[in-house]
């Protein structure tokens, strides 16, 4: 398959999620210590929305299709597990800039396999949740700092995250 048309980048600042929610997906702020659990009640519906015959399929030429969306959530469980490690590691510490368009690019998400991806899913959000599950305390409180000047705590990040990992399933009809 060729090289499908990028969708235009994605510029908003989705942290207002944190305390506001999210009107377009009904995401609303939750106790940052279910983060874990709710992370792992996610994996099944991505495994259900990758095993679709219209996984590879875009709905619109500009809309990731639900196996782009899944590469970009492994790769947000990713980034975000590693993210709480080193918050937990090194308080206060900053993030360099991840750019989740490029990536889809670079990685060529629209030609990857659902099945692999499922199961890439799968790991990524274990060890992201592996990672919540030993928060406590203080730690929740432990802070980072977005390229962009974001600041977050564990605690904050926990729910932004899961709000992405969620919103998507939203935005696959999953």
């Amino acid at each position: 398959m060729s090289e499908p048309s990028a969708p235009p980048p994605e510029d908003r600042d989705w942290t207002y999620v944190i305390t506001q929610g999210c009107p377009e997906c009904g995401f609303a702020p939750f106790e940052h210590t279910l983060a874990a659990a709710r992370l792992r009640e996610t994996v099944p519906r991505w495994r259900a929305a990758l095993a679709e015959a219209s996984a590879t399929t875009r709905p619109a030429p500009l809309v990731w299709s639900p196996l782009e969306y899944g590469c970009h959530v492994r790769d947000v469980c990713r980034i975000m597990g590693r993210r709480i490690e080193l918050m937990l590691a090194v308080d206060g510490t900053s993030f360099q800039n991840w750019d989740q368009d490029a990536a889809a690019i670079e990685d060529r998400y629209w030609s990857q396999d659902p099945a692999t991806v499922a199961d890439e899913i799968a790991t990524a959000a274990e060890l992201a949740a592996a990672t919540l599950d030993v928060v406590s305390g203080d730690a929740w409180q432990r802070r980072g700092v977005r390229s962009n000047g974001s600041q977050f705590t564990v605690a904050t990040l926990a729910v932004y995250f899961l709000h992405d990992v969620e919103h998507h399933l939203h935005d696959v009809g999953a």
